[in-house]
C-alpha cells in the first residue's frame, strides 16, 4: 500500500505549536554560579576567566575547562548550563544579527553585498535568509501569539499585519486627539459655569473628576476619560431635569455649557 503523501504547510502558516524557546534569562549570573564551580575546585587559571558579562569568551574559558571540575555533580551542573547559555546566545544572535541588516539596509546596503555576511551565495538567499531572522520576534496575535514560521512568505505577512495594526492604532489615536480638541474647551466651560449648574452630588462629582483629568490631559486614556466625565455630567444633567422638572441650569452661561456639552456627546 503506498505511503500517503504528507502535505506541506503554507509557508505563510504560523507554527502550529510554539517552539520551546530560553527565551530571557539572567546570563550574568548563571555565568558567576559556573565561576563559584571553578573557584570552589580550585581551579589554577580561573582568574583567566573573562567577565561574567562577556558571555561568549566566558563559555569558551568553561569549555577549555571543563576538566579542571572533579566533583562530578558540579560537572554535570555546569555543562547543563553551559548548553542553557549557548542556546540563549544562539536566540540573541537571531534578534541582533536582524538587527544590523536592518542597519545596513538603512545605510542603502545592496542585498548583494549581504550576501557573503549572511553566508549565502545571492543576493536573493540574502533576502530570505534575512526574513528568516526576524521570525523570532514576530507572532501571529490572531492565533494566540504563536510565533510565526521561519519563512520569508510568513515574515512578510506577519509584518504586513502589524503595519495594518500600527495604522490603525495611529488613526485610532488621531481620532482621540481630534476629539480631544473639540471636547477639551467644552470641559473647561462647564467647570468654569459649574456654580450654575445643579449641585446635585452625582453632578458635583462627575464635574470634580474632569477637574482632575483636565488640567495634565494628554495621553489617549486621559481622553477617553476626560470624555466619560463630560458623557456622565450631561447624563446626570438630564437625570435632574426629568426627575425634578426643572432646568438644570440656572445661568445663561451655564445654560451654554451644557448645550455645548450635550451637543459633543451625542455626536
Amino acid at each position: 500500500m503506498p505511503r500517503p503523501v504528507r502535505k506541506s504547510a503554507p509557508p505563510t502558516k504560523p507554527l502550529l505549536k510554539p517552539p520551546v524557546r530560553v527565551g530571557t534569562l539572567d546570563s550574568v549570573a548563571l555565568i558567576g554560579q559556573l565561576r563559584h564551580l571553578h573557584e570552589q575546585a580550585e581551579d589554577q587559571n580561573v582568574a583567566k576567566m573573562p567577565a561574567d558579562e562577556e558571555l561568549f569568551g566566558a563559555l569558551l574559558y568553561l569549555e577549555a575547562n571543563a576538566g579542571a571540575l572533579k566533583n562530578q555533580e558540579a560537572r554535570r551542573t555546569s555543562a547543563i548550563t553551559r548548553v542553557k547559555l549557548w542556546e540563549y546566545l544562539r536566540e540573541q544572535a537571531d534578534v541582533h544579527q536582524a538587527a544590523a541588516v536592518e542597519d545596513s539596509r538603512a545605510a542603502n546596503v545592496e542585498w548583494a553585498a549581504l550576501a557573503e555576511p549572511l553566508a549565502v551565495n545571492t543576493p536573493s538567499a540574502a533576502y530570505n535568509k534575512a526574513k528568516r531572522l526576524r521570525a523570532p520576534t514576530l507572532t501571529d496575535p490572531e492565533r494566540g501569539d504563536r510565533p510565526v514560521r521561519r519563512t520569508p512568505e510568513a515574515v512578510l505577512e506577519a509584518e504586513r499585519q502589524a503595519a495594518v495594526r500600527a495604522a490603525a492604532e495611529r488613526r485610532a489615536q488621531n481620532e482621540a486627539a481630534r476629539r480631544h480638541a473639540l471636547l477639551a474647551p467644552v470641559a473647561q466651560r462647564l467647570l468654569e459655569h459649574r456654580v450654575g449648574l445643579d449641585d446635585d452630588d452625582e453632578v458635583t462629582f462627575w464635574l470634580d473628576q474632569i477637574a482632575a483629568v483636565l488640567p495634565n490631559c494628554q495621553t489617549p486614556t486621559q481622553f477617553v476619560s476626560l470624555e466619560t466625565y463630560v458623557l456622565a455630567v450631561v447624563r446626570e444633567l438630564r437625570k435632574v431635569e426629568r426627575t425634578t422638572a426643572r432646568p438644570a441650569a440656572t445661568t445663561v452661561d451655564a445654560q451654554l455649557a451644557y448645550a455645548a456639552a450635550d451637543r459633543l456627546v451625542t455626536r
